[in-house]
């Protein structure tokens, strides 16, 4: 059972709610299909529904329905859209960036992974829309409240600032957000762990003698992949420059060929 459930009392009150909301529409509206309304309706919290029944009221052309109804509780979820979603789901590929995100975001980037792994990145954002779209509508088909979550990034500074700003936005209710920084702020980092950052910021720091002989191992895998593709580019360019002299003397003797005949025949 959803936590915000409504009680009997609640349901006959919403009932009442939407028969005065269809009849300041201009609608009469049965009662009995008033109360199954608002028995479909009972698995969302009571201010989101008013809220969403007095949106209907100005926004809303035309008879009540229900569709009109669960459009607005739905959108008052607090489940980002597509576009902002993905924005999100893209932040996460900072490893320093810490980030709060939604249960249907993570599934949705994990769905799109492969083809986002693969370097197309306009059909990976096709295929995160698409599957964050999907996620979306099964969790408010089955009323599911909007969960927030955060994955924490290397940056201490951005921990703070990214949990902060979650709270600010009523991502996450305050007292969680406070645990948050409490952990966050007080959580060390290793040696390894700044070794670690370091590799990637250049910032000089001492690992220890088994990570040091592992980043030892990275640098010397990305030397060896620099100058593959640095070789690679050269032959390539030696191989075009061969085939472009190739062209440029077979062109030659076809003017020259051309030019003969042209001669032979101006005699």
């Amino acid at each position: 059972m959803n936590t915000s459930e409504m009680n009997d009392q609640q349901v006959a009150g919403l009932a009442a709610a939407i028969c005065a909301t269809a009849e300041a529409m201009g609608q009469e509206m049965n009662p009995g299909t008033a109360a199954m309304m608002a028995e479909d309706l009972c698995v969302y919290s009571v201010p989101v529904v008013k809220a969403a029944l007095k949106a209907c009221r100005f926004e809303v052309k035309g008879k009540l329905a229900m569709a009109d109804i669960l459009q607005r509780v739905q959108s008052a979820d607090g489940r980002p859209g597509k576009d902002e979603a993905w924005a999100i789901a893209m932040t996460t590929h900072d490893e320093f960036e810490t980030v709060v995100l939604t249960d249907e975001i993570q599934l949705a980037l994990a769905a799109a992974k492969p083809v986002l792994d693969a370097g197309d990145k306009v059909g990976a954002r096709m295929a995160f829309i698409s599957a964050y779209e999907r996620f979306v509508g099964q969790a408010r088909e089955d009323a599911k409240p909007v969960n927030w979550h955060v994955s924490v990034g290397f940056d201490a500074d951005r921990r703070i600032q990214a949990v902060t700003r979650a709270v600010q936005m009523q991502r996450i209710p305050q007292e969680r957000g406070q645990l948050y920084l409490a952990d966050l702020t007080h959580e060390p980092v290793s040696e390894d762990g700044r070794a670690i950052a370091g590799l990637l910021t250049g910032s000089p720091c001492q690992p220890t003698d088994e990570v040091r002989t592992k980043l030892d191992a990275i640098r010397a895998d990305l030397a060896r992949k620099r100058k593959e593709k640095t070789d690679a580019r050269e032959a390539e360019r030696c191989r075009i420059l061969a085939e472009l002299d190739l062209r440029k003397t077979h062109l030659i003797s076809q003017v020259a060929a051309i030019q003969s005949k042209e001669a032979a025949r101006g005699r």
